[in-house]
């Protein structure tokens, strides 16, 4: 047996339109979603100003814990996993905190300016 590839077959797996269709679908919501997750980051930076200018601490677990509840029950009421929503909500909420307290690994965009945040 020879080692040689095959003229006729690629590493490419074979496709449809209609799963090349359903997989634009799903990049754009991905990048819907990422879009969303960075809206939410910046309007919970500015929460965290809002505490710091009335001299609040960032964690507050009760608004966390009503915010994840909120969550879930929008999840029931849309049919989508519960546990699911329940764990993207607090990854998010951590991140946020984390930011606010200054231990973000992650920052604005490279070039971004004030007015791009």
């Amino acid at each position: 047996m020879s080692d040689a590839i095959d003229p006729g077959t690629s590493d490419v797996p074979p496709t449809s339109p209609r799963l090349e269709e359903l997989r634009a679908r799903i990049e754009a919501l991905d990048r819907e979603l990422v879009r969303l997750i960075g809206e939410r980051r910046r309007l919970v930076l500015e929460v965290g100003e809002a505490k710091a200018e009335l001299g609040l601490p960032v964690l507050d677990p009760p608004q966390e814990a009503r915010v994840v509840r909120r969550a879930a029950r929008l999840a029931r009421e849309l049919g989508v996993d519960e546990e699911l929503a329940r764990d993207v909500l607090w990854r998010i909420i951590a991140s946020a905190r984390d930011e606010q307290e200054g231990r973000s690994r992650w920052g604005p965009p490279e070039g971004a300016g004030e007015a791009d945040l």
